[in-house]
């Protein structure tokens, strides 16, 4: 009884919105604002592995929102800069993004690049480990340049899809499909995509491959049929088969459905935080796109009265290239004019909309 209680009491709390975190739950603990994480797990990349599969099938039973230590909770000489850097990868692509776990200076972005690892925990007391070698990574794994940067690069992608994400989570919250989906939700009579346990779709148009064994030089993804862009070089490639990207340590294979109207936001260092840049629509040409974008004011439950918030249709028809912005609902107090960017891909071009609250089509020449 004591998540839903605890989160009850969240609740109850006038007109802020809930959240908390927990290790279990039950069915309809989202609504109440709990999140679960899978527990402490090892570091390991056998772990890292599992989780990807039970991340998936926990969003399937259980609820939309979930996570991972990134990492791995209990230290072990298998927590390296590279498992690290790679679980990083995967957690921004999991609806709760949260780095945590003993001996704790390694699992900071910037800690594989010291020259000391901090204190050494292998258990709940907050002791020193028992033994170093067997329960800590190795002090050779340290002054590593290379982890940070990777980690930023995944951290910003996150901030750069938070409209995305966050109406991923209002989606979720109206038709109970989750943010991390198995392949076979949008692909139900592939019955290759219904055994893929290792990569999953963050939401209808993103493909999401983790890489998850050491030392990986490629990564074999399987693409269900229609064409994909890969999301770093903009590349086509037509699905339907086994696709292997060469990967480096900074990419982890993401992939974009043709007729995807992906929102693209700028980076900020925390969600808050004032942006001048405008949001950007990015449309990956080749078929027709639809795309409901969902906002409001990220902190008050005006939206459960059906109040406070914005829903903003995008409408792409490839043949003529011919983008509709068309407001469904606009809700949201201080609604003032302001300028979409719209860039096509793969050309690249970059279009100007000015949207006033008024539907508006454009012909994107």
């Amino acid at each position: 009884m004591q998540t839903p209680l605890l989160a009850k009491r969240g609740y109850d709390k006038p007109g802020i919105r809930p959240w908390s975190l927990h290790r279990n739950g039950h069915l309809g603990v989202a609504r109440w604002g709990g999140w679960v994480w899978s527990g402490d797990t090892q570091s390991s990349w056998k772990t890292l592995e599992g989780q990807i599969a039970v991340g998936i099938n926990h969003s399937l039973s259980l609820s939309p929102f979930w996570g991972s230590d990134i990492g791995g909770f209990y230290p072990g000489n298998e927590r390296t800069g590279e498992m690290y850097a790679r679980w990083f990868q995967f957690g921004a692509f999991c609806p709760s993004f949260r780095s945590h776990g003993r001996t704790w200076w390694t699992i900071l972005p910037w800690g594989w690049g010291l020259s000391e690892m901090g204190p050494r925990e292998d258990n709940n007391r907050n002791v020193p480990a028992r033994n170093t070698e067997m329960y800590n990574p190795s002090p050779q794994e340290l002054n590593n340049p290379a982890i940070e940067p990777v980690c930023r690069k995944y951290a910003e992608l996150r901030y750069q899809l938070l409209s995305y994400n966050y109406t991923l989570a209002w989606e979720a919250r109206e038709t109970g499909l989750p943010m991390m989906r198995a392949m076979w939700i949008h692909y139900p009579g592939d019955r290759k995509a219904l055994g893929k346990g290792d990569q999953y779709l963050w939401g209808r148009d993103l493909l999401i491959a983790p890489v998850y064994r050491p030392g990986a030089r490629t990564r074999t993804v399987y693409l269900p049929e229609g064409n994909w862009y890969d999301w770093f070089t903009n590349t086509l490639i037509s699905g339907g088969s086994d696709y292997t990207r060469q990967v480096d340590l900074e990419t982890m294979p993401i992939f974009v459905r043709a007729g995807s109207i992906i929102p693209v936001d700028p980076v900020r260092q925390y969600v808050s935080e004032e942006v001048e840049d405008d949001l950007t629509f990015r449309i990956y040409t080749g078929a027709d796109g639809e795309y409901i974008l969902y906002e409001d004011d990220g902190i008050s439950n005006e939206y459960l009265r059906d109040k406070g918030y914005n829903l903003i249709r995008l409408l792409w028809d490839n043949a003529s290239g011919t983008l509709k912005i068309d407001p469904s609902v606009m809700k949201l107090t201080g609604n003032t004019p302001r300028t979409f960017k719209v860039t096509t891909i793969p050309d690249g071009k970059v279009y100007e909309i000015e949207f006033d609250g008024k539907s508006v089509t454009r012909k994107l020449e």
